[in-house]
């Protein structure tokens, strides 16, 4: 066995896919350099490190569970105060037994249990033979109200809270011991009989010739054997073959040029950051790391944040790491889309880069998603042209567009094998007589009678109210401009790459040509979220996660990318998109759109509007409410009024007497306020949900973190 079906990777005129290549080289700090192979028994270390079960978000890494609910909380004045009070108590009790100010009755559980010769002359113990008996039961006393007093004054938080962080300071920290079935010694593949495959690894483990993403990868390939699609022996083979290198990405690549975020493929998390240790968090997530994975892009991210509030740096740029890596590990497709320089990681971390309007790209985009229906090209080519426009109920100017393009493509493509080219779509649009006269003639004789039909009911409604052809003639007029002259070829004289590849475990990187064509840009986004939704739904191979990572998805939000997301997570795949304003979506699709991503990201520097629609979709919750009322106390009486002047000269605050009221209230969990004016800079707020349904309130979190 060669790969877990990583080697078979395609798109779709190529079979593999090329390695990636461009024109123009990274620059000096981003220079592809292979990471250094760990130190193999800090590899040993980082794989038997606990990764317990956690909340959903929670960064998994040695992670320590916390109580879901927060301890009482004392001011630190009024613990020290209590514990000091306690003490002195204590102290106090004990001189009074001492000096027999409170009789000898503390005695008589000693008399009970000792016998009369004990005793001397006077009732009292015998000293002689018996000292150690005495002191040991005075130490029995004095512990016995250490305990009470340290158990009222709360000595154990003030030793907590005050003494042991100091101690524990200059310490290491505590490693963890290693689990009852060591990881590094590869538990499963022993108890299956590849005992030769598990002490090659353990071996290579060792010696510090396996990285992260060789451990990810062989996992995923003894998956592929337990699930039936590959032999215990062609793993085993191989295994024994190439060791840590087995079954290889079809790029040969085992890691990333460069790494900026923290991860941890055996979670399958990337660090985002930390949770806030805010009041308004739940206890249980306070100070803990943020982890995202496979099992919460699968419901879908939406990031929403003006421009330097960090989508791009702190949230795309992560994930689109964290995903290439999944990919080389033979577990997830990726599609990575943004403007040129965008900042999205260096052209090598990629399989194939298309970098629309630059001459020099060596891959296509295929404009028809590598599909041979017609029917199916037209609807999603008609989603990308005016799916902006589209009447958000059905019926709308969406249907009508994809029926005039149904009626030209499937003519063009019965006579010529092909689908037309953007300058030849741009013709059959405008109606020009030339090029239908000629589809015409070349079906005539044919016996396409069906395909006659269509073209003529084209001509019919040339012209007519309501026909679409010249708005989508328009838009295909964006197209068709100089600098895209080399792009969308349909001939098959360029590399077109298709979002069919995706039941692959391929790492695709789309290059928008957003500055002086933004029209175009937005008219592409819609392009390729709309090939991905219909890509994805019908995979072969489901068990390959798929995410789309679309920076800036202003104009790509339309009525069937609504619909078309929310039946991601039912085929193993997600979407990261990223918004500067909620404005840039219409208005009747923004709560469709919050309620069709399972984890909404609110960056700081949001605009109140967009605030409320976030509270709006996170709800309101019920807490208690405590309402504080303080009365002037009035003394009646000479010796009142005295103590009352000296309370006021002491405290330079008159007498009162506090009344508490304690109920129950229904809040939001951020306001619109709260939201646009009581983020900090680098932070967000986040909800999460993951594929199982597992959910996580708004966290307020510190992307720096």
């Amino acid at each position: 066995m060669d790969s877990d079906g990583t080697q078979d990777a395609r798109g779709t005129h190529a079979n593999p896919v090329p390695r990636a290549r461009s024109a123009f080289p990274p620059p000096p700090s981003q220079a592809p350099s292979v990471p250094p192979l760990p130190d193999g028994s800090a590899f040993v270390d980082w794989l038997r490190t606990p990764r317990p079960e956690a909340l959903p978000g929670v960064w998994r890494f040695g992670h320590r569970p916390r109580p879901d609910e927060e301890p009482e909380d004392i001011p630190a004045r009024q613990l020290i105060g209590g514990a000091l009070i306690a003490f002195l108590a204590g102290w106090l009790v004990w001189s009074l037994l001492q000096n027999g100010y409170l009789g000898g009755w503390w005695w008589v559980p000693l008399f009970l249990v000792t016998p009369d010769s004990w005793r001397g002359a006077d009732g009292d113990l015998g000293r002689t033979g018996t000292t150690m008996l005495y002191d040991g039961y005075q130490l029995l006393v004095a512990l016995g109200i250490m305990l009470a007093v340290g158990k009222l004054g709360r000595w154990g938080e003030v030793w907590r809270r005050f003494f042991a962080p100091r101690l524990r300071a200059p310490q290491r920290q505590e490693v963890a011991p290693a689990p009852t079935e060591d990881p590094a010694q590869w538990p499963a593949l022993r108890a299956a009989g590849a005992d030769a495959a598990a002490e090659r690894l353990a071996a290579e483990a060792r010696a510090g010739l396996m990285r992260d993403v060789d451990h990810a990868r062989i996992v995923r390939a003894w998956q592929g054997v337990r699930t039936g699609r590959h032999t215990l022996a062609a793993f085993t083979g191989a295994v024994l073959k190439d060791g840590a290198a087995a079954c290889l990405h079809p790029s040969g690549e085992r890691d990333l040029p460069v790494r900026l975020a923290r991860h941890d493929l055996v979670t399958g998390q990337v660090r985002l950051g930390t949770t806030a240790d805010d009041p308004r968090n739940p206890y249980a997530y306070r100070g803990s790391g943020l982890g995202l994975g496979p099992d919460l892009l699968g419901t879908s991210l939406l990031a929403v944040g003006p421009a330097g509030s960090g989508k791009t740096a702190a949230v795309v740029r992560p994930l689109a790491e964290s995903l290439c890596l999944h990919a080389l590990a033979g577990r997830a497709a990726v599609v990575v889309v943004g403007a040129a320089g965008a900042g999205l990681g260096p052209i090598d971390a990629y399989d194939v880069v298309v970098q629309i309007g630059n001459p020099q790209s060596v891959y296509d985009l295929d404009l028809y998603g590598g599909t041979a229906d017609p029917d199916e090209a037209a609807a999603v080519l008609a989603e990308a042209l005016v799916g902006d426009l589209a009447d958000p109920h059905p019926g709308g100017d969406g249907r009508r567009a994809t029926t005039v393009l149904a009626q030209l493509l499937g003519p063009f493509r019965a006579v010529h094998q092909r689908f037309p080219s953007v300058p030849e779509l741009r013709q059959l649009l405008d109606g020009a007589p030339g090029p239908l006269d000629a589809l015409r003639t070349a079906l005539q004789g044919s016996g396409q009678d069906s395909l006659l039909r269509e073209l003529d009911a084209r001509e019919r409604q040339l012209g007519q109210p309501g026909d679409m052809a010249a708005v989508l003639a328009d838009r295909v007029a964006l197209l068709d401009r100089p600098a895209f002259a080399g792009f969308f070829d349909t001939s098959g004289h360029s590399k077109p790459f298709s979002l069919k590849a995706l039941d692959h475990p391929v790492r695709v990187r789309i290059d928008l040509p957003e500055r002086g064509h933004a029209d175009a840009s937005r008219m592409l986004a819609r392009l390729v979220l709309a090939q991905f939704t219909a890509s994805v739904a019908v995979r072969e191979d489901r068990s390959l996660f798929a995410c789309l990572v679309l920076d800036d998805a202003t104009g790509a939000v339309t009525p069937e990318a609504v619909r078309g997301i929310q039946r991601l997570r039912s085929v193993n795949a997600g979407t990261v998109l990223t918004l500067r304003t909620l404005d840039d979506v219409p208005r009747p699709l923004r709560g469709p759109l919050l309620g069709s991503a399972g984890c909404r990201m609110a960056l700081s520097g949001l605009t109140p509007w967009d605030g409320q629609d976030f509270a709006e979709v996170w709800g309101k919750e019920w807490i208690e409410a405590r309402d504080v009322t303080d009365r002037q106390i009035i003394a009646e009486t000479p010796a009142g009024k005295a103590v009352h002047m000296l309370r006021r000269v002491i405290t330079g605050k008159a007498p009162t007497a506090r009344a508490v009221t304690v109920r129950q209230v229904e809040r939001e969990r951020w306001s619109a306020s709260e939201l646009a004016h009581g983020v900090p800079a680098g932070h967000a707020v986040l909800s999460l949900t993951d594929v199982t349904g597992e959910h996580a309130p708004p966290l307020l979190v510190d992307l720096r973190g």
